[in-house]
């Protein structure tokens, strides 16, 4: 009985939820209704960005507690996170998955790399930032970002 008593007092261990989002929440946010199903590209990272991902989803952050949840299928997402520079093997692929969500749909790029191609820019292998190949709804600047950054975000399109 003292493991049940402890587990009952301890309560949940989670991080403080962030702030609420403030600012400008992209028109297709706003027809999510609050729920987001959310699909990971990896463009051509370094794979930091994705390790913070995971973060932001652990039990620690909870992405999951604001209505965004991890899906394996283009085809049931309505939010990409995108992250590293776009390769030139990638830009075909990460254009037909955007093109295989649902609308509304956004497009999340997540990290430098994504942003403006960051420690990769001028690569013979690199065909540009994520904005240069499919439309960006949200940024999260970071090398790598945050998960605290990332909840934020996706709390901005779950408006929640």
């Amino acid at each position: 009985m003292g493991l049940l008593r402890k587990i009952l007092s301890t309560g949940r261990v989670a991080e403080p939820a962030p702030p609420p989002p403030a600012g400008d929440v992209p028109e297709a946010a706003r027809e999510l209704r609050g729920s987001a199903q959310v699909r990971c590209v990896d463009a051509g990272s370094c794979n930091g960005c994705e390790i913070e991902i995971a973060a932001a989803f652990n039990p620690v952050y909870d992405a999951e507690r604001y209505g965004a949840r991890l899906v394996a299928s283009p085809r049931h997402a309505d939010v990409a996170l995108v992250t590293g520079p776009v390769t030139r093997n990638m830009a075909g692929p990460l254009r037909s998955t955007v093109a295989a969500m649902s609308t509304p749909r956004l497009v999340v790029a997540v990290g430098d790399c994504a942003l403006d191609c960051g420690e990769f820019a001028g690569g013979y292998g690199v065909e540009g930032a994520v904005a240069d190949v499919v439309p960006v709804d949200l940024t999260v600047p970071g090398c790598p970002p945050e998960p605290a950054a990332i909840v934020a975000a996706l709390r901005t399109v779950t408006g929640r």
